[in-house]
């Protein structure tokens, strides 16, 4: 190959890299904001879901089918239900500051151990959605410590017991149904 020639090839690579860089800047610069983020299905004023008032424990109404997650914000509980609808485990939960909106999310990352927004060491968190910016999701705490004083940090950390912790990391992984009710 000649110089001439290479010197063109080279030049009309240039070309063609900004030319497709340049496209991807305008197509990236007009997505909404709010493409490819979870959200809910469903506003925050979504009616509550019916419960069993002689079993406070059990699953309540019109929280999904198949198998999911279900977590109510106004009882801080959880219920982990297999493909048939039947309740495999439920357990009590300490929610944070920032509640999520009633509604279906999808599981969207994990990790094994890190420490929260609070400062505390937690394992097996289980994150499904964002709210203003905060993170939503399970995790429980490694051991009783009490948080670094200061002013409340607005967490997402729904906080659950080591053991009911280690059955949600077995039970929802990536792409698990979470179904958020009142």
């Amino acid at each position: 190959m000649s110089g001439s020639s290479s010197a063109f090839v080279a030049g009309f690579t240039a070309a063609a890299v900004a030319t497709v860089g340049f496209l991807a800047y305008q197509a990236s610069a007009t997505v909404p904001a709010g493409l490819g983020r979870p959200r809910a299905a469903v506003s925050s004023a979504a009616p509550k879901a019916p419960r069993d008032t002689k079993h406070p424990a059990a699953l309540p109404g019109r929280s999904g089918s198949g198998r999911r997650v279900v977590y109510s914000v106004d009882d801080d509980r959880v219920w982990l239900v297999g493909m048939d609808g039947q309740v495999r485990r439920t357990f009590p939960v300490t929610p944070g500051r920032v509640d999520p909106l009633p509604g279906t999310y999808s599981v969207t990352s994990r990790s094994g151990r890190i420490t929260g927004t609070d400062g505390t060491p937690v394992e097996h968190v289980v994150r499904f959605t964002t709210v203003g910016g905060v993170t939503i999701g399970f995790s429980a705490a490694v051991k009783d410590v009490t948080p670094p004083s200061g002013a409340p940090v607005r967490t997402g950390g729904i906080r659950e017991s080591r053991a009911d912790g280690n059955a949600m990391w077995d039970f929802a992984t990536i792409g698990q149904q979470v179904v958020v009710i009142r």
